[in-house]
């Protein structure tokens, strides 16, 4: 099994028995389609992952067998929040055997490189399985070879691990602080990774080695976006037309309206007005979408029609992951690095109802949001963070200041909001790729 992958998307079991027109004024009113996104899928039976350690006779003599949510046997254990690591030991012990102790070790880290002083650990359990003394816990068996203070022949334990829904980690003034466990976290182009393993130690003699047998389990914690606007969850449970934000105030978050300044050809200087809104709350679900609306004002209407085409409106998904590598120091002793990356891009449309006029364009929009998108996330010196940015137009014979024009943060969460499922609006042919884009910027941050 290669471990260091990263895990697919998983599946929850439960534990119980057309082209594009290139200006606005050429685009199109489009009959939006109003599709509901993942519908709820049905429980299935957990998938069992079995790891083996062979004897001298090439026969296994320990087996631990996992029952996770994962897709596949061939991928890692999975685990979501309130889940419990469940599963089966079982060990074949010889007469004489000199086995003292087995343990179970859960752990998670932030590894930020290679050295052991690069590697943090934030969760560490312990869970005694069995114990040659009679005064120590053990996890009862139905084998009558594991019932004295020596194993004998074939004996088995059932294991029922619960993880923490948080762990408490000193902060840079001593006090404790809370946070919730994040997502596995693995990525090609990204030097900071967040790993859990289950180990269970064989322990012997002082002259005699342990033995061990391990895996990496991916995690996945719960979160949740709070309920949308009344009339939006109406909207949605009813698969009618999205309120745009005039009609829904309470459901949508205008940001402040920026100037968008640029040259044509080089020589001559335009301006408009852009006000881009998103939908409140400002927390979306992986796998669903981020609803966007964006009005063009001006006093030119051919300096409006380039502006407006749905190529021309660049808004994207920004995500910050962030931490530093010495883990015992302190934030003002270290220097920060930063990885960005765009993982999401809006696409554009006319609404049904045209309100466009001549000095100003109103159209809809939506990210699509990859369904293994990690959530966002902090704990200790590692952070995943994400904004909806307004980036510079991009048009033909237009040009401008490469900085964003606008930004807001907002939230990736692991699950649906209460209530009705969000529908996706996009005409066919604007239909963007779910995938995250190739990383634009990696650099250290110096902590000031």
């Amino acid at each position: 099994m290669d471990v260091s992958s990263p895990p697919p998307c998983y599946r929850r079991f439960s534990s119980r028995p057309g082209q594009v027109p290139l200006s606005g004024s050429e685009l199109p009113a489009y009959s939006r389609r109003r599709h509901s996104i993942s519908p709820p899928q049905p429980h299935r039976e957990p998938t069992e992952h079995t790891f083996e350690l062979l004897d001298g006779k090439n026969k296994p003599w320990i087996t631990l067998k996992l029952f996770s949510s994962a897709k596949s046997s061939k991928s890692l254990p999975t685990f979501f929040e309130k889940e419990k690591i469940t599963g089966k030991l079982e060990l074949t012990a010889e007469r004489g055997d000199s086995i003292q102790a087995i343990t179970a070790i859960v752990s998670g880290r932030i590894i930020s490189g290679a050295s052991s002083s690069e590697s943090f650990v934030f969760l560490n359990q312990t869970i005694p399985i069995w114990s040659k003394s009679l005064d120590s816990p053990r996890v009862p068996s139905p084998s009558e070879g594991a019932s004295s203070t020596k194993l004998l022949g074939h004996c088995e334990w059932p294991l029922s691990v619960s993880l923490p829904r948080a762990v408490e980690i000193p902060s840079g003034g001593g006090d404790l602080r809370s946070y919730k466990l994040p997502e596995t976290f693995l990525e090609r182009f990204t030097t900071v990774s967040i790993q859990y393993d289950l180990a269970i130690i064989v322990s012997r003699g002082k002259l005699r080695s342990d033995n061990v047998i391990k895996t990496a389990f991916g995690y996945i914690p719960s979160s949740r976006p709070e309920p949308p606007s009344i009339l939006r969850q109406l909207v949605y449970q009813e698969k009618l037309p999205l309120p745009i934000p005039s009609s829904d105030p309470e459901g949508w978050k205008t940001l402040r309206p920026v100037s968008v300044r640029g040259l044509m050809f080089k020589t001559r200087p335009i301006e408009a007005r852009c006000t881009l809104s998103i939908t409140r709350p400002l927390c979306y679900t992986r796998g669903s979408v981020i609803p966007c609306f964006i009005t063009l004002e001006g006093r030119e209407s051919p300096v409006l029609d380039v502006l407006s085409s749905p190529n021309a409106i660049v808004v994207k998904l920004r995500r910050r992951v962030r931490f530093y590598n010495r883990a015992t120091a302190t934030k003002r002793e270290v220097a920060w690095n930063e990885s960005v990356d765009d993982v999401g891009t809006a696409v554009w449309w006319l609404p049904q109802d045209n309100r466009n006029d001549t000095y100003s364009r109103h159209l809809e929009g939506e990210i699509r949001l990859a369904k293994d998108l990690r959530p966002s996330s902090e704990i200790a010196h590692f952070s995943i963070s994400y904004s909806v940015v307004l980036c510079p137009f991009q048009a033909p014979n237009y040009s401008s200041d490469a900085s964003a024009l606008v930004s807001e943060p907002v939230e990736i969460a692991t699950m649906y909001a209460k209530g009705p499922r969000p529908n996706a609006y996009a005409p066919p042919a604007y239909d963007s790729p779910s995938r995250p884009d190739e990383p634009h910027a990696s650099y250290f941050c110096p902590m000031l």
